[in-house]
C-alpha cells in the first residue's frame, strides 16, 4: 500500500479555509477506521467540527448497524476525508453499499493509503486524522423535541456518537 504521506502534505487546523456546512453537509466525506488491511469506510453527511477539551476536535455519528462501527470500536484512530465533486459518485456508492458485500475501493477506483498509522485514500483533497477521545450512543430520553427522533429514528437505529481529537490536518499536493 502507498504511503499518504508522499501525496498530502501537513497543514496547521487554524489555517484551514472551510465551511463545515457545505463541505460536511452538502459535498459530504468518507469515515474510515482500521488498518491498510482490514478497513472499512462509510460515506457521512452529518458531522461538526470545533475545539472541546483543549483540542480541535471532529464529531461524527454512525448507526449501530453499520459495517464501519466495528471498525472504530476496534481502532483508536480513524480518518474524516473530503474529496473534490468529481468523486460525487464514489461517495454515493460507499453510502449506499456495505463492506460486508463488497470492495468498496475497487468497486469506485479510490486508492487506500496509509496515513499516520491508519487508512485513508490518495484521491482525497483533505484529510483529518483523529484519535477516539469520546464515544457514547445517543438516548431516546435526550431528545428535546420529540418529532426530532421520530423523523430520525421512528424506525431506524439509533446513532453512536465519536468524539475525535484531530491529531493533524493534511491537503493533497498541488
Amino acid at each position: 500500500m502507498t504511503e499518504g504521506k508522499n501525496i498530502f502534505q501537513k497543514t496547521a487546523a487554524d489555517r484551514l479555509l472551510f465551511n463545515p456546512f457545505t463541505e460536511i453537509g452538502k459535498e459530504w466525506y468518507l469515515l474510515t477506521a482500521g488498518t491498510p488491511d482490514a478497513y472499512n469506510t462509510m460515506t457521512c453527511s452529518w458531522g461538526a467540527m470545533g475545539e472541546i477539551w483543549g483540542t480541535p476536535s471532529f464529531h461524527c455519528v454512525v448507526r449501530t448497524n453499520r459495517h464501519t462501527l466495528q471498525y472504530l470500536d476496534h481502532n483508536d484512530l480513524f480518518t474524516v476525508s473530503f474529496f473534490d465533486l468529481d468523486q460525487k459518485p464514489a461517495l454515493q456508492f460507499c453510502g449506499s453499499h456495505s463492506g460486508r458485500d463488497c470492495d468498496k475501493a475497487k468497486e469506485t477506483g479510490i486508492t487506500p493509503v496509509l496515513l499516520d498509522g491508519t487508512t485513508t485514500f490518495a484521491e482525497a483533497r483533505r484529510v483529518f486524522v483523529c484519535r477516539k477521545v469520546y464515544t457514547a450512543m445517543l438516548q431516546k430520553d435526550g431528545f428535546v423535541r420529540a418529532e426530532t427522533y421520530e423523523k430520525w429514528y421512528g424506525k431506524e437505529p439509533l446513532h453512536r456518537e465519536f468524539i475525535g481529537e484531530i491529531l493533524a490536518c493534511y491537503e493533497r499536493k498541488q
